[in-house]
């Protein structure tokens, strides 16, 4: 198998597992009536996304994945908006809630554009890798804060981390750089870690 076609299926696998993790995220918040991914996680995701669908597009091909996953994405997005804010109303108004959102999405699509100017980046491979590491904390952390798995399950967790391994070995094979191999070991880990959660709580409250 030539390396080209190696990174094709790394590509596709990772679309494809990425695509069941936003779905399953879907699902899951209508079940539970929770939103699934953290307010920075959306705001970083959906703004990647808007910019590599209709500014800066890569190619026909990735411009139609990417769009995809902003359309699930905004769907994600309005299940924040929905549900986000009863978890918060005893510490911040309703306005302040809504106005971080604002904030927290302008700043994080400024931030992506910057970092591909300053990385001479044009395809964004810097600023999804360090926002997948920074999802991989905060769904920890979202896990964390709740005590228990509303919006949240073992095919969400597994789909994620076997997206992120094929991206990582995809890029690994055409984009090697010692910054993007670290960050996409502690993605692994903080996945893995994720994942042992996710499974000692379902046994723990299976018995």
């Amino acid at each position: 198998m030539t390396q080209e076609k190696l990174l094709l299926i790394c590509h596709f696998c990772m679309w494809f597992f990425w695509i069941i993790t936003y779905i399953l995220i879907i699902k899951q918040g209508i079940k539970d009536k929770r939103y699934g991914m953290p307010m920075a996680a959306i705001c970083a995701n959906i703004s990647w996304e808007f910019i590599f669908s209709f500014i800066h597009p890569i190619n026909d091909l990735q411009r139609i994945l990417t769009f995809l996953w902003f359309l699930l994405d905004i769907f994600i997005l309005m299940q924040f908006l929905l549900y986000g804010y009863k978890e918060f109303k005893k510490i911040i108004p309703r306005k302040v809630f809504y106005a971080s959102f604002f904030i927290t999405l302008v700043v994080s699509f400024f931030t992506i554009l910057a970092m591909m100017y300053e990385f001479d980046d044009m395809a964004g491979i810097y600023a999804a890798f360090f926002q997948n590491l920074m999802m991989s904390g905060l769904f920890i952390a979202l896990f964390i804060q709740r005590g228990n798995l509303s919006g949240q399950s073992m095919g969400i967790a597994v789909c994620k981390m076997i997206g992120t391994v094929f991206a990582a070995v995809g890029f690994y094979l055409y984009f090697r750089t010692p910054l993007i191999t670290i960050i996409s070991l502690a993605i692994f880990i903080y996945d893995w870690i994720y994942i042992v959660l996710i499974y000692r709580f379902s046994v723990k409250f299976a018995k």
